[in-house]
């Protein structure tokens, strides 16, 4: 299998599942201007939709979009335990998770990385950001990560999310369950390694 991503964005996710999962695959970084990767393919002929992740699962064969990317690998490694097993109501608990993080915490986020949006329609998005982030707070207060059983991909989600919120000058003191699950989860030795991959954390001497 082939990741194509691009350092630090959402494309992180599935990159820290399939090390938590064992997998054996590549990588393939992505310029996000150029749509070029680095070994000189045009992205646009992978996903025509021009965004990471996509997940090449054999010649000819990819997946997009990072939610149904991670259930996808969960469910080939289900000893992993990162993922409920389908059809059972904490799969649909989970996808709950997702979608949240999809719809109202990934997608709150990417207006206040344009350079154009007004400063009162920022604060707007921030003051909306805030609002969720007390819900995932609530939580959190109560158990260590969104599933009950413990780390899902859910988290790996939710950590890679959060993490923007440096970028964009949310500070995140407010927050301070969320603060100790992302260290819980960086502390993760696949976490860690996935930084290292992405050239976002230097390798230990």
């Amino acid at each position: 299998m082939k990741l194509y991503y691009t350092p630090g964005v959402c494309s992180l996710a599935p990159h820290i599942i399939l090390r938590e999962a064992g997998f054996d695959f590549s990588l393939e970084k992505v310029n996000a201007d150029t749509k070029v990767t680095d070994a000189g393919r045009n992205y646009l002929t992978v996903n025509p939709n021009g965004y990471v992740p996509a997940l090449e699962i054999e010649p000819g064969v990819v997946l997009t979009e990072g939610p149904a990317i991670m259930q996808y690998l969960a469910d080939q490694a289900p000893e992993a335990r990162l993922a409920p097993a389908a059809g059972t109501l904490a799969r649909y608990q989970l996808q709950s998770w997702l979608n949240f993080i999809t719809s109202e915490l990934h997608k709150g986020f990417s207006p206040l990385f344009k350079p154009g949006m007004p400063a009162e329609a920022k604060t707007a998005f921030k003051e909306q950001l805030a609002a969720r982030f007390d819900h995932v707070e609530r939580h959190l207060s109560k158990q260590d990560y969104l599933m009950p059983d413990g780390f899902s991909i859910a988290d790996a989600y939710l950590f890679v999310v959060t993490g923007w919120s440096g970028f964009v000058g949310i500070d995140m003191q407010a927050w301070p369950a969320i603060g100790a699950f992302r260290k819980r989860v960086e502390a993760r030795p696949a976490v860690q390694a996935a930084l290292i991959g992405e050239g976002l954390l230097k390798k230990a001497a």
